[in-house]
């Protein structure tokens, strides 16, 4: 619970205020508007949170979970609770998950600064309060991870490198992810903006 709690009020809230202040990305007035009927939460925002980066997300961050056990010998059925061989392994395991969905977290701020365009044209270093905001999340994270008093009270254990190392590429493929996407909308011709009816010229 106290790590579902370090992730919503402790790693999450400056990098989304750090995301209100990003610039508009480039091309955006070539675009067309919105159309009026459409609201602030549409599909293909719904798609690309759940269906790109969610999914990604949370494959990743279990492949880190089952990775961890496997490493320490756990089979399907082995007890992992308190006094058992493996409770350590369980620990060390759902560290991991809490760190990689705060990783995971990083990828997806850098992939929302735009909707359409390539990180690349707005620039890595362009919004330095974002990144002020991932630096003290991860900060966060390492001191829970590691410093005894907050492992005893959170409930986490320290990750060994191999761990961290799996982890640490978790923002590069949900990022990535999610460029590739973009890449593919922009390749796709953008559709005709339409006319009112008002603005349209009567015929001779």
């Amino acid at each position: 619970m106290l790590q579902i709690l370090a992730i919503d009020l402790g790693t999450e809230t400056l990098p989304a205020l750090a995301l209100g202040r990003e610039r508009s990305e480039p091309g955006i007035m070539q675009r067309p508007p919105r159309p009026r009927h459409q609201g602030v939460i549409s599909r293909d925002m719904l798609v690309r949170s759940w269906g790109y980066l969610g999914l990604v997300s949370a494959a990743l961050v279990m492949a880190g979970y089952f990775y961890v056990l496997w490493r320490a010998g756990w089979q399907p059925g082995d007890p992992t609770g308190t006094g058992s061989p493996l409770h350590h392994a369980y620990v060390t395991a759902t560290t991991a998950t809490f760190a990689g969905i705060v990783t995971c977290q990083v990828g997806t701020a850098l992939a929302a600064r735009t909707d359409h365009a390539a990180l690349r044209d707005i620039g890595l270093f362009s919004n330095p309060l974002l990144l002020a905001g991932i630096a003290f999340e991860l900060a966060f994270t390492a001191a829970l991870v590691y410093a005894p008093p907050l492992q005893h009270l959170f409930g986490t254990a320290a990750l060994p490198l191999d761990v961290v190392l799996l982890i640490a590429t978790f923002p590069v493929l949900v990022w990535g992810t999610d460029e590739l996407r973009r890449a593919r909308r922009r390749r796709q011709p953008a559709p005709a903006a339409s006319v009112p009816p008002w603005s349209r010229r009567k015929g001779g």
